[in-house]
């Protein structure tokens, strides 16, 4: 027997069962206990249980149990619209916080001044063409990059190399050439501040082409932060060098005008473990060498 009680009687710490509600959604929708087992993969009398049990719970009666059908009492209808937000939130929160599943992760390593315009438009078209994949992108320098892929950490990276080391693919060869801030302050200073990354690979070419023209230099900057180099650049506390077309925010590319040494050409190199099978494979190692090649954009 169902037994109804006041609001105050209500004990605020008990639960309702979510199985209990998602039946009472199966029977409302269905219309009865036997399409309903059948959607919950339930037995009839398992579903049956359910429903009473919430009935009982709640000390009002939620369906007319009819000859053919089952229909919401209007209690049964205050749950059911309840039950489907809950139900609805249930089931978000298992999506949300599930671990996510990918049918294939790749490595790739790409130093921080070629990502950019490239990078972004790859990742979004294979990310299209390849919803449930996961590119794990790290930027570093190319002397990082080169020593983690020898250490097995990524299937492909890309580096700007000069010379060029043997048996890796050259995909592009572009100028390198000295920035500074718009009013050239830094280009007459003598000694001339330098601002690189230890670890960037055109600091050593600057030096050597300094050294050959004569020029005497000091370095202005030591560490591995790429901002700061960019913040003393724009300054006009010191000059770098950059791949042509590579310009950071707040400097300008400087020609023979200003005396200083050329640099001569680097270039941008894609090293493959060969690891890495599959169509998401081969699309990426096509857009690298589409976007990244000399024809690229």
């Amino acid at each position: 027997m169902i037994v109804g009680f006041s609001r105050t009687d209500f004990d605020m710490s008990r639960n309702l069962d979510t199985s209990a509600l998602r039946a009472v959604l199966a029977v409302a929708d269905a219309g009865g206990v036997t399409r309903a087992a059948g959607v919950l993969n339930l037995t009839q009398s398992a579903v049956s249980m359910q429903v009473r049990r919430l009935e009982e719970t709640l000390g009002v009666q939620l369906f007319h149990r009819g000859n053919r059908k089952m229909k919401p009492s209007p209690e049964g209808e205050k749950l059911i619209s309840y039950a489907r937000r809950m139900m609805a939130l249930n089931d978000e929160a298992l999506m949300r916080l599930a671990p996510e599943t990918f049918d294939v992760e790749l490595r790739l390593g790409v130093p921080c001044d070629i990502i950019a315009p490239q990078m972004p438009a790859i990742l979004r078209d294979l990310s299209i063409g390849y919803p449930k994949m996961r590119i794990k992108l790290v930027s570093s320098g190319s002397i990082s990059l080169r020593e983690a892929f020898r250490a097995g950490e990524f299937d492909m990276i890309l580096t700007t190399e000069f010379p060029v080391p043997e048996g890796v693919e050259v995909l592009a060869k572009h100028r390198l050439v000295w920035i500074c801030s718009p009013d050239l302050r830094a280009v007459e200073a003598r000694p001339l501040r330098l601002a690189f990354k230890d670890t960037c690979v055109f600091r050593g070419a600057a030096q050597k082409a300094l050294d050959a023209a004569g020029i005497v230099w000091e370095t202005a900057y030591e560490g591995e932060s790429e901002t700061v180099v960019e913040a003393n650049v724009a300054a006009g506390l010191a000059v770098s060098a950059l791949i042509e077309g590579q310009l950071a925010p707040g400097c300008v590319a400087i020609g023979p005008e200003t005396e200083l040494p050329a640099l001569g050409d680097c270039y941008i190199c894609l090293y493959d473990s060969g690891q890495a099978k599959g169509d998401l494979a081969e699309a990426l190692r096509a857009a690298l060498r589409q976007r990244y090649g000399a024809t690229g954009g």
